[in-house]
């Protein structure tokens, strides 16, 4: 390593531009480690070098051409000035056994200095190796602001003769280079407009100068104010053009060619000399690379090949650290104290008190949690179950397992509408047993087993009592919402915590709650968003996993139908038939992703944000992201707006406005189908005694079609609910459309789901769609979706740059590079438990455990 740079080494110290540091900082780049970890999303394909007689419109192309003619011509005051140079490629095209021809350059700039600086590099007699795309004008080729490279007069005719096939940079086959890697400070691309550095005399051979007139550290001289512009040899300049070139995630106040530039300057700086983080052992079996190689590779590749071995070694690093850390994780649990708790009498007795049987898969998911629990170490246990399996139930059944033995349960739900369905529901199913285990002799004794309510919303002194009652550690169950990580509460003997729709929580509130009681809890987190198993498996690692997969009985398949908002029959069809289900006194759901017409896309737009999905955007008015955020912070928006998009970030076609709940109540209205038929509206703006109400007078039929937005996505449960019809349901993820299908059907009645679309037939979103018409399985659903989202970006999803845990792997994607991970992780641990023979890696992983586990196990 450097005496004097190391990973963290502040980027400030290298780069002098403040401007540029300040944007590397809003990317969360502030240390040479941050840089090197600020990954490209993708990589170009090397160009290839083409004689000016073989260019072809639209194709990109690099060769070696001398300057003929140069001129700037003024377009007047503010039109700025237009650069025009004429060049011929006589010597390069007969290195390719051709004749050589000539061909215009133009560049644009509304800058003198510019256009004055680029005129001293295409000076007539100029040796250059151009890259960019030829387009035609007036009958002639031309090239608009290409990368151009100046070549030193004793290197131009440095170059070899010609093989038989041209081909790409380092690839077999290649015409007029050597594979003699490239100094990552040879060459320059172009100069930015705003740089302004008229005048610049010729710097010597191999002086390496940033864009932003900052020299690398390590040759700090006279040349700091001039620009990197130069190579030694055609061959040398030749490579450095076409080679294939990262893409990264930038802003409005930097660039992806600058992110490269500074990254490239940080890797000069360092030397080369970066520690390998995985042991020796596991680099030699996977024929891995080593991790200095690795950020060479995928900062400044000298191919394709190199880049995804690069991609390959760094997205396998990833995997073992945050294996070791989980397992370390796992094994840490496992030495802490916890509640033993052994008395079943109370939970067989509120089985049998139920009114309907259990299924197989239930009683053996209980019996499991039970065994548990009753051990000296605590449970960590992931209930996966399909939507409607009698997951609640399960996790009854353990917390009265908990009450049974002397302590206290928590469950804990996202929203408090969820969490005071909850606390209705445990406070009636408990009602009929006691708490010697049988069933209530009187309405008195049900009072034995007692449930309390605590959510934000509550007022003070009822959430004064609530928090009394946990802090007096007496047995009972709590049913609590985010108001259970507050520092107010405290429940001294709890024995069993329950966390409901895991996927809504971090790791970090999983620690909270241990911290809330005198022994380490025993844990339980449910999630009905589908997760492919192997992927479950593999990284829920610290967490033993349960799935629920059989329906309970009385429970009718819901039956799917795609509706092309377009297909007038269909939709005519689809309103008569939910007006003879309402006739036939039964419920129907309609879901819009929009509150009001008024509002942006915000709703949608904040949501793809937070997610992290490719195309989100964030531009928004201050009203409309107020809104989504609102809906965000409950819990109530989540829509995945897909972007079919050409690959480049942007849309193949602008999308249709999505469809709000004040538009589609006035739709319905107006539709004789609906004629003398109430409606109610639930969004997440309304306050919790407006939801209570709306949700009561749609369960007993006064207003029998809920309009809503996804506020009842979860845990929402009208036994008469029997349709459900989703508006722009190609804009929503399937998980969502799973849980949203979900909501009907729970009483045992037949069931339909409409999934009204827009969709472009053949398209993605349409394939989308036909996975969730065709199954009911989660994890099958999970697993097609992933399958479709595949295509695009080398790296997938956009990386934020921060400080997160993962940035290469993709958890569902990657599960089987995560299986092998965790497998060299646990021969490793069984070595070495404290691996006291690995520094890089201990560090590693602690750096992991601080700065990202939270936020990746959240995902």
């Amino acid at each position: 390593m450097s005496d004097t740079v190391t990973l963290e080494t502040s980027v400030s110290t290298l780069i002098a531009n403040k401007r540029r540091v300040s944007a590397l900082k809003g990317l969360g780049v502030v240390t040479v480690g941050d840089a090197l970890t600020y990954y490209p999303f993708r990589v170009t394909e090397p160009v290839p070098l083409r004689a000016i007689r073989e260019a072809k419109v639209g194709t990109p192309m690099a060769f070696a051409a001398v300057v003929r003619y140069v001129r700037v011509v003024s377009m007047g005051p503010r039109r700025g000035f237009r650069l025009e140079a004429v060049v011929e490629d006589q010597a390069f095209a007969a290195s390719r056994q051709m004749q050589g021809t000539s061909c215009n350059l133009v560049f644009f700039s509304h800058k003198k200095q510019y256009v004055d600086w680029m005129s001293g590099r295409l000076h007539q007699g100029a040796n250059v190796v151009l890259s960019g795309t030829p387009t035609a004008f007036n009958g002639q080729l031309q090239f608009t602001h290409p990368e151009v490279l100046t070549v030193m007069p004793e290197g131009a005719n440095a170059f070899s003769q010609p093989r038989d096939e041209p081909g790409f940079l380092g690839e077999p086959g290649m015409a007029g280079t050597s594979n003699v890697p490239v100094p990552a400070s040879a060459g320059v691309l172009s100069v930015d407009d705003g740089v302004g550095q008229a005048g610049v005399p010729p710097l010597q051979s191999g002086v390496s100068v940033g864009r932003d007139g900052t020299a690398s550290a390590l040759q700090q001289d006279s040349a700091v104010n001039a620009l990197r512009f130069d190579a030694s040899t055609v061959g040398e300049a030749l490579r450095h053009v076409c080679r294939p070139r990262p893409v990264y995630h930038a802003t409005s106040r930097i660039s992806t060619e600058h992110i490269h530039e500074s990254i490239v300057l940080m890797l000069d700086a360092l030397q080369g000399n970066i520690p390998d983080v995985l042991p020796q052992d596991v680099v030699e079996s996977k024929r891995l690379m080593h991790r200095s190689d690795a950020f060479a590779a995928i900062h400044n590749p000298q191919s394709t090949k190199s880049f995804h071995a690069a991609l390959a070694t760094l997205r396998y690093e990833e995997a073992f650290v945050s294996q070791i850390s989980v397992l370390q994780k796992r094994e840490a649990a496992r030495k802490s104290q916890t509640f033993e708790c052994r008395d079943s009498g109370l939970r067989k007795g509120f089985v049998e008190s139920l009114p309907f049987d259990l299924t197989k898969g239930q009683q053996d998911v209980i019996a499991t949690i039970c065994t548990d629990m009753g051990q000296a170490y605590p449970m960590q246990r992931l209930l996966q179950g399909e939507v409607g399996s009698g997951k609640t139930v399960v996790a009854l059944a353990a917390m009265l397992e908990a009450v049974g033995s002397g302590y206290q349960a928590v469950l804990v739900a996202p929203t408090q509408v969820l969490a005071e369905q909850h606390f209705e529901t445990i406070s009636k199913m408990v009602g009929d047993v006691d708490a010697r285990g049988g069933k209530t002799s009187s309405k008195d004794d049900s009072c034995s087993i007692p449930v309390t309510l605590l959510t934000g919303g509550m007022k003070l002194a009822a959430r004064r009592r609530a928090l009394a009652t946990a802090a007096s550690g007496e047995p009972g169950i709590i049913v609590a919402t985010h108001a259970a990580f507050s520092k107010m509460f405290q429940a001294p003997n709890l024995a069993l915590a329950v966390i409901d729709e895991q996927h809504r929580f971090g790791v970090e509130q999983r620690e909270v709650l241990r911290e809330k009681s005198e022994k380490t809890p025993h844990l339980l987190v449910m999630t009905a968003t589908p997760i492919p198993r192997t992927a479950a498996m593999t990284w829920f690692g610290d967490l033993d996993i349960s799935w629920l997969t059989e329906l309970p009985g009385g429970r009718k398949p819901i039956r799917t139908f795609i509706v092309p908002e377009a297909n007038g029959n269909m939709m005519a069809q689809m309103f008569a038939h939910i007006r003879r289900r309402i006739d036939a006194g039964e419920r129907a759901y309609v879901i819009c992703p929009r509150i009001d017409t008024d509002e942006a896309d915000a709703v949608v737009e904040a949501s793809s944000a937070s997610l992290g999905r490719r195309g989100g955007s964030a531009r928004t008015s201050a009203s409309a992201a107020q809104s989504a955020d609102q809906d965000l912070e409950n819990g109530f928006v989540a829509i995945d707006d897909f972007d079919e998009g050409n690959g480049d970030g942007t849309s193949a076609e602008p999308k249709l406005p999505l469809h709000a709940v004040e538009e589609i109540v006035h739709r319905l209205a107006s539709l004789p189908q609906f004629a003398g038929v109430e409606f109610a509206t639930l969004t997440g703006r309304d306050d919790e005694a407006t939801k209570r109400k709306v949700m009561a007078d749609f369960e007993c039929g006064k207003t029998p079609i809920l309009v809503a937005t996804t506020v009842i996505e979860v845990g929402v449960d009208v036994p008469k609910a029997s349709c459900i019809t989703i508006f722009d349901a190609d804009r929503y993820g399937l998980s969502q459309l799973h849980q949203l299908r979900g909501r009907v059907g729970r009483g045992g009645t037949d069931s339909w789901a409409f999934l009204v679309s827009r969709a472009e037939p053949g398209s993605i979103a349409e394939q989308r769609l036909n996975v969730i018409e065709g199954s009911l399985d989660g994890a099958e659903i999970a697993q097609a979706d992933l399958e479709l989202r595949g295509a695009g970006d080398v790296l997938g999803d956009a990386q934020s740059g921060g400080q997160s845990g993962l940035k290469l792997l993709r958890v569902v994607k990657d599960a089987k590079i995560i299986a092998e991970a965790r497998e060299q992780a646990e021969s490793l641990l069984k070595r070495d438990s404290e691996l006291s023979g690995e520094v890089q890696l201990a560090g590693a992983v602690l750096d992991f455990t601080r700065g990202g586990e939270s936020e990746i196990l959240s995902n």
